[in-house]
């Protein structure tokens, strides 16, 4: 528990931006970034390396992002409980050390294992990191460089991650999550030195919702993974079941709760709901594009981990420029309309990318403009719906709903891959495909697993278009988005609660 002296020195302290505080937090947040991109990308060689099946090599994805999203919303209540400084190192010590048990795995459960322990750990250290930019920077000009760099690094993050992730998975897969040690050991050293305890009200944690719907998702994944080797086996019922046995335990819970991790009041409005199925199936149409390109290019098109990366650098830049478009438009026209476009960009990208799986497409244009157009539409899609998640929204709600919106995206990537991926495998070996690892597969199988990751971008396309009917309820005008913005811009110039208490 900190004092009231650290307390503010911790909220209103700091107007120099570029030192060792933004550093050491800005290094985190390129932590996380950096490695979710480069497991994506070394995931072909980690399946290779470990024998693994198209259904058992998405655990590694899965894992981790079910654990960061399911438990996202408690680790930020331990931060404002405990203390934030001190949860994430805690965070960041943890992190570092699980990304020791992946660089070091021996087979399939010691990975899957360790990636969903990186993923609990990032939940911890990850909202706890975004606390302590608004905490420790003083309210203005500061602060608000201070959350520009911060932001930053999630782009930095994710084109380094394309290569610097290729060029190590070159030399080994491992090296992919044992990078992450010499970083988080800085990470922690440097928050235990530079950093100012901070802490926020302290309310009632609500873990076992937390854990339900942690393991209620994880579940559900369980099942749907396991679907295509039939669906009637009690390996994919019992699961399917206790799945939905433990999320409608969940919902119980979070009824009655002092203090849910998902308060249900933000869903009494009609147009939030169908933002939040958005933004739910937006993140699986992400995560599928960027699991299945890495798989395509390297498994059937034979690239190298670093061609692989640099070929959707690309990506990036698309991304970046529909985003800064969007969020010209959202000042003058509704978000749905805007997500609408992005989705006439994604549509026939991803049905492109489908048509040429089965063949020896060529980089330019075949595999470069369907990236790029995929990339704009996602730019143009995200930044729309997160600002449509927030509008009409308190500034003392903007950190809940903030953190909601990071949940569904995980979930969503998660769930939205497995469900995916159950279409790739039967649709692979429909045509006379095989589960065995790529290394081991004759040109016929090739041509079938070729054929299932063309469901997969006809999967995306689909989702696509789905996002593009839900969208259609939202009703928000650009003026109640402009409100949206107003509250983000206040929550961020302080934390109320901190400032009110420090100034009484």
């Amino acid at each position: 528990m900190t004092g009231t002296g650290e307390m503010a020195h911790g909220s209103t302290g700091a107007t120099k931006v570029f030192g060792w505080p933004i550093f050491v937090l800005g290094g985190m947040q390129l932590l996380v970034v950096l490695d979710g991109t480069v497991a994506a990308l070394a995931l072909p060689r980690i399946r290779d390396a470990l024998r693994l099946s198209e259904s058992s090599g998405n655990w590694i994805i899965t894992a981790y992002v079910i654990a960061f999203g399911g438990l996202m919303l408690l680790g930020g209540r331990l931060g404002d409980t405990f203390g934030r400084k001190r949860m994430f190192v805690v965070g960041v010590a943890l992190f570092t050390l699980t990304s020791l048990l992946c660089g070091l795995a021996w087979d399939e459960a010691s990975l899957v294992v360790g990636r969903a322990l990186q993923g609990a750990s990032a939940a911890i250290a990850a909202p706890t990191a975004m606390a302590l930019v608004a905490t420790t920077y003083a309210p203005g000009k500061a602060r608000s460089t201070a959350f520009a760099v911060y932001a930053a690094m999630t782009g930095v993050g994710s084109v380094a991650g394309l290569i610097a992730g290729g060029a190590l998975t070159e030399i080994s897969w491992r090296l992919v999550f044992l990078i992450n040690i010499p970083i988080g050991v800085f990470v922690v050293v440097g928050g235990i030195a530079f950093l100012v305890e901070s802490q926020g009200e302290r309310l009632a944690l609500d873990i076992p919702g937390a854990i339900l719907v942690t393991v209620g998702a994880s579940l559900l994944v369980f099942a749907v993974n396991e679907g295509p080797g039939g669906w009637v086996r009690p390996m994919v019922l019992v699961p399917a079941i206790l799945a939905v046995v433990v999320l409608i335990a969940f919902y119980v819970v979070e009824r009655s709760a002092a203090n849910p991790v998902l308060p249900f009041e933000f869903f009494r409005d009609s147009s939030r709901v169908a933002v939040f199925a958005s933004i739910l199936l937006a993140g699986a149409l992400l995560m599928c594009m960027a699991v299945y390109i890495a798989l395509y290019l390297q498994g059937i098109l034979d690239y190298s981990p670093l061609k692989s990366g640099l070929s959707v650098v690309p990506f990036a830049f698309g991304l970046a420029v529909g985003a800064t478009l969007a969020s010209r438009l959202a000042q003058t026209i509704g978000c749905r309309w805007i997500v609408l476009i992005g989705g006439a960009s994604i549509l026939p990208g991803c049905l492109y990318a489908a048509h040429i799986c089965t063949r020896s497409p060529n980089y330019f244009p075949d595999i470069l403009i369907p990236v790029v157009a995929i990339g704009f539409g996602v730019g143009m899609s995200s930044i729309p719906l997160t600002l449509s998640a927030v509008a009409g929204v308190k500034v003392t709600e903007i950190g809940p709903m903030t953190a909601i919106v990071q949940v569904l995206q995980n979930l969503g990537g998660g769930v939205g891959l497995v469900i995916v991926g159950a279409f790739v495998t039967s649709k692979t070996l429909a045509e006379g495909g095989t589960t065995r690892p790529v290394a081991e597969m004759n040109d016929a199988q090739l041509f079938a697993l070729s054929q299932g990751y063309s469901v997969a971008f006809v999967s995306a396309a689909v989702i696509a278009v789905i996002v593009g009917a839900v969208v259609m309820f939202v009703r928000y005008t650009p003026e109640q988005v402009a409100e949206g913005q107003q509250a983000q811009e206040a929550a961020a110039k302080g934390v109320e609660a901190d400032l009110d208490r420090v100034g009484g």
